[in-house]
């Protein structure tokens, strides 16, 4: 065979599987990403990669940002189109992409020019050389980026689920301790004319100094109740601002007043921990990452021993006014001191660790689901033995005790403190109800993945207990 035939041959070859690479969308596989957070969230996202693209969402979040106070959906929904930390994460797709594209390329022929240039001797040889083995094994190769790749796009759902989900749980922090603030208010305001009337008896000489330092200390502990109200509202709002990507007038968005009434009744969901098997995120990637480890290891089990193997064509003369001679080279790695042993070891204990690690995940994920369960039906249980036991109790007390005001048999004082009391014990659903929603959040998190370690909101701060009747 001629040089120029065998050229022609690899060229063919060359061509073929060029015809038949591995090719991305050109969304770069993101399309999958965006469905599946479309359908579990019912929120859209975007891979912003352009000037463009990104014009175009801040004119979006613009919109909804103008229209009014934000719920949680759409709060969810702003996060997921501005958050540049969520847009830095999704640039491992491409990374990932782009390591899927390179196994589908083939490797670059390599030319070799020898040239002995002497008065007694001449000799000049070329060398076009091809790695056969690195075009025989790639479809191999190929494969196990195609795991890599999917595993990507699973982690990239799973990032995009957590930002929503710490979204969610940041909206719901934030409109409850603007209501709570809202509340220690009005207990502020009772205090300070229980305190105010008190100075003005003591004045008189009808309030002796006992009963007067314990009204100014009941307005003393409302005031710092507020203090610490406002300061935990501002927190929890700046920690909103954050997930959602705002700054400058962006971050002027308003919220609504209240957090959303309690169910009528918590849902029943027997079969959860199947559920979440099927559904996790995590749980699927741990299985993508086990099988592409053991593909791996397939390839390095087929590579222990030959792992450079070139094949080209040569042609080399002896004189300049010698016509030239064609051949063929042939490299190959000789096996004489590294047998692969060691690379296969290594791949098998990794594949071990993986399937370790797989069945842990698994593990992990039924008790983190039956916790998150166990403690939505606690939370709506409590919010709701608030709103149906102890804030009508507490009003029917204040009715009672406006009886018996208006009949002088309580002092002015005693209908203040109680005042102070029924406030109190709204403040205690607002409480019972944020953690509601929270432990909501949190078990919507649990079906799709590992929830966040400090997901459990303490208690807001605890406003100053009234004080008894005089």
């Amino acid at each position: 065979m001629t040089v120029s035939r065998k050229t022609a041959l690899l060229a063919a070859l060359a061509l073929a599987m060029l015809a038949g690479c591995t090719t991305l969308p050109e969304d770069g596989g993101f399309a999958p990403v965006r469905e599946s957070v479309k359908e579990r969230v019912g929120a859209e996202v975007s891979w912003v990669r352009t000037d463009a693209e990104r014009e175009a969402l801040q004119a979006r979040v613009g919109a909804l940002i103008a229209k009014g106070p934000l719920s949680a959906d759409e709060a969810v929904q702003v996060a997921l189109l501005t958050n540049r930390g969520l847009q830095a994460s999704l640039a491992e797709l491409g990374i990932v992409g782009a390591d899927l594209l390179q196994s589908g390329r083939l490797p670059n022929p390599r030319l070799a020019i020898h040239r002995v240039p002497d008065e007694h001797h001449y000799k000049f040889e070329q060398a076009l050389s091809f790695n056969v083995l690195s075009l025989a094994f790639m479809p191999l190769a190929t494969e196990v980026e195609k795991r890599r790749f999917a595993s990507a796009q699973q982690r990239a759902t799973l990032e995009i689920l957590r930002l929503a989900a710490e979204t969610r749980r940041a909206w719901v922090a934030a409109v409850a301790a603007r209501e709570a603030v809202a509340y220690l208010q009005r207990v502020r305001l009772a205090a300070e004319a229980s305190a105010e009337l008190a100075a003005r008896m003591a004045k008189a000489g009808n309030f002796n100094a006992l009963a007067r330092a314990r009204e100014q200390g009941f307005y003393a502990d409302a005031a710092l109740a507020v203090a610490r109200g406002e300061q935990a509202a501002n927190a929890s709002r700046e920690h909103l601002t954050r997930l959602l990507g705002l700054w400058g007038k962006g971050a002027d968005f308003t919220l609504p007043d209240r957090l959303p009434d309690l169910p009528a009744s918590a849902a029943d969901r027997p079969d959860i921990e199947r559920e979440a098997i099927a559904q996790r995120l995590d749980v699927r990637a741990a299985v993508s990452d086990t099988e592409a480890v053991a593909a791996n290891l397939g390839l390095t089990r087929a590579t222990r021993f030959v792992n450079v193997l070139e094949v080209g064509v040569s042609r080399e003369r002896e004189g300049r006014d010698e016509p030239w001679v064609r051949g063929y080279e042939i490299s190959l790695e000789l096996p004489l001191f590294d047998w692969g042993t060691a690379r296969v070891a290594k791949a098998e204990s990794i594949y071990r660790q993986s399937l370790d690690r797989a069945a842990q995940v698994a593990i992990e994920a039924r008790s983190e689901v039956r916790e998150a369960y166990r403690h939505y039906r606690m939370a709506h249980d409590i919010a709701r033995h608030y709103r149906d036991e102890i804030v009508p109790l507490r009003k029917k007390i204040s009715e009672e005790n406006l009886l018996r005001y208006n009949g002088m048999l309580i002092g002015v004082f005693d209908l203040l403190a109680d005042a102070r009391a029924q406030i109190l014990s709204v403040t205690g659903y607002v409480d019972a109800l944020r953690d509601y929603w929270l432990a909501e959040a949190n078990l919507r998190m649990a079906m799709i993945g590992r929830p966040a370690a400090a997901a459990m909101s303490a208690p807001a701060q605890a406003a100053p207990e009234s004080g008894g009747g005089h």
